[in-house]
C-alpha cells in the first residue's frame, strides 16, 4: 500500500466525521475526509453540547473556542404551557464528575469550523470537498471508496480503513448492507429561530425548556443570537403550508402573544426518525453518528451521541492501527449500539411521551415524578447524570 493509500478514509465532514479525523490525527494516523458540500454549512442544526462531549472536545483542543462562542446553561427545565415551571434541573451538581457542569448552547457549525481549520493546517490530513461518496468496498488489507465529483467523473480512493459518517442517507451504510430498522415519528417537527427574547418575557424561564401541553407541546432553546422554537406539526400538511409565513406567525403568537409580528431568522420543517443500524462494524468499514443511528431531538443527544461514537471509534481504531486485532472494533459496536438503543433513543422517546401526554391523570403523575426527583438531592443528581450522558459512558465500561 502506497503512502497516499495508508490512511483512514472518513466519509462526511460534519461534527462526527471531523471529530473522528481530529482524534485520529492526535494519534498520528493519516486521514482523508470526503465531503459532498463545497464549504462549511453555516446553519442552525444541533446546538446543545452535553458535559461529557465538552470533556472529549477539550482533550482534542476543540472546546475552548467553542465555549467562548456559546452560552453556558447550568439549568434546564420541564414546564407546563399553562402552569409554568414544573421542575428545574441543575447541572452544577455534576462539578465532581465533569470539567464542564453545564450544557453549552452553540451552533454545531462553530465546532466544524474549528475542526476543519485544524485539519487544514495539518499535513497529515486531507479534506476533499465537492466529492460524494457513492459506494464503498473492502478486501483483506484495504478499503476503497468510489467518489463522484461535481462534473460527474468518478474516482476510486484506497485506504486501510473507512469511517462512514455520511449522515442519515449514508451511502457507506447502504454499501455494507446494514439494516436500519426503526420508526418514523408521526409529527413533522417545525423549527423556528427568532431574536425575540423569551427569557425576558417569560418569568423564570431557563435557557433550555421542554414545555408540555395536551394540545401542542413545544421546546424553547436559547443560542448566542437567537431563540429556537420547536413545534410538532400535522404530518398531512405540505412543507409549503407548514412554512407559510402567516401560519408561522400565528403559531408563534400562540406560543406567546406579543402584539407585534415576530422576526423569523430561520425556519425549517423535517420528519424525525428513530432508527439504529443492526451493525456498526463491517470488517474494515465502520458506521458512526447519523449513519449509525437517528433519533428525535428532544434531549439533544443525537449530535452528542455521534461525537461519543467518534471518540470511542478513534480510540479503538488507533490501537488496531498500532497492531491490535481488528476484532477490537467489535467492542466499539457493542458499546455504542447499546447507548443508541438504551440511552439516546430511550431518553428522546421518554421526553416526547412526557411532553405529548394527553391523559390528565398521567400528566399529573409525570409532573409529580419530575418535581419529586428535582426536590431529592440524590435522585436529582442521578437524573442529571443520566440526562447529561455521563452515566451512559460509565455503563459502557462493563460492556466487554
Amino acid at each position: 500500500m502506497s503512502k497516499a493509500e495508508d490512511r483512514v478514509l472518513v466519509a462526511g465532514a460534519g461534527p462526527v466525521g471531523l471529530v473522528a479525523a481530529v482524534a485520529l490525527r492526535e494519534e498520528g494516523i493519516p486521514v482523508t475526509v470526503l465531503e459532498a458540500s463545497a464549504d462549511l454549512a453555516v446553519d442552525l442544526r444541533a446546538s446543545t453540547f452535553h458535559p461529557p462531549t465538552l470533556d472529549f472536545l477539550s482533550r482534542l483542543g476543540l472546546a475552548d473556542g467553542l465555549i467562548e462562542r456559546g452560552i453556558k446553561c447550568p439549568y434546564w427545565q420541564f414546564r407546563d404551557r399553562k402552569e409554568g415551571e414544573v421542575a428545574t434541573f441543575d447541572l452544577s451538581l455534576l462539578a465532581e464528575d465533569t470539567d464542564h457542569p453545564y450544557r453549552l448552547q452553540a451552533e454545531q457549525w462553530k465546532l466544524t469550523e474549528a475542526a476543519r481549520a485544524r485539519l487544514d493546517a495539518d499535513p497529515g490530513a486531507d479534506l476533499l470537498t465537492e466529492v460524494t461518496v457513492v459506494s464503498a468496498s473492502q478486501w483483506a488489507d484495504h478499503v476503497e471508496a468510489v467518489i463522484r465529483r461535481t462534473d460527474g467523473s468518478e474516482e476510486r480512493l484506497r485506504g486501510r480503513f473507512l469511517i462512514g459518517a455520511d449522515g442519515a442517507r449514508s451511502a457507506v451504510r447502504k454499501s455494507v448492507g446494514a439494516e436500519f430498522p426503526g420508526l418514523t415519528i408521526p409529527e413533522i417537527f417545525l423549527s423556528l429561530s427568532t431574536p425575540f427574547r423569551y427569557d425576558e418575557a417569560i418569568p423564570d424561564l431557563a435557557d433550555i425548556a421542554y414545555i408540555s401541553d395536551p394540545e401542542e407541546w413545544l421546546v424553547l432553546l436559547r443560542t448566542p443570537t437567537l431563540w429556537r422554537v420547536l413545534l410538532p406539526t400535522d404530518p398531512s400538511l405540505s412543507d409549503e403550508a407548514v412554512l407559510d409565513p402567516e401560519i408561522v406567525e400565528r403559531r408563534l403568537q400562540g406560543v406567546l402573544p406579543t402584539g407585534a409580528p415576530y422576526e423569523v431568522a430561520h425556519k425549517t420543517a423535517y420528519r424525525v426518525h428513530e432508527r439504529v443500524a443492526d451493525r456498526y462494524v463491517h470488517g474494515r468499514i465502520f458506521l458512526a453518528g447519523d449513519a449509525a443511528h437517528l433519533n428525535n431531538p428532544l434531549g439533544g443527544m443525537g449530535m452528542n451521541g455521534g461525537i461519543h461514537d467518534a471518540v470511542n471509534l478513534a480510540e479503538k481504531l488507533s490501537a488496531v492501527w498500532r497492531g491490535a486485532d481488528l476484532s477490537l472494533m467489535d467492542r466499539y459496536e457493542r458499546q455504542r449500539r447499546k447507548v443508541a438503543l438504551e440511552t439516546v433513543q430511550a431518553q428522546a422517546l421518554r421526553n416526547r411521551a412526557i411532553l405529548n401526554e394527553r391523559d390528565p391523570a398521567k400528566r399529573r403523575a409525570h409532573h409529580d415524578e419530575l418535581r419529586a426527583t428535582a426536590a431529592d438531592p440524590a435522585r436529582h443528581r442521578a437524573y442529571v447524570l443520566r440526562s447529561s450522558m455521563i452515566q451512559s459512558l460509565r455503563d459502557l465500561e462493563s460492556v466487554a
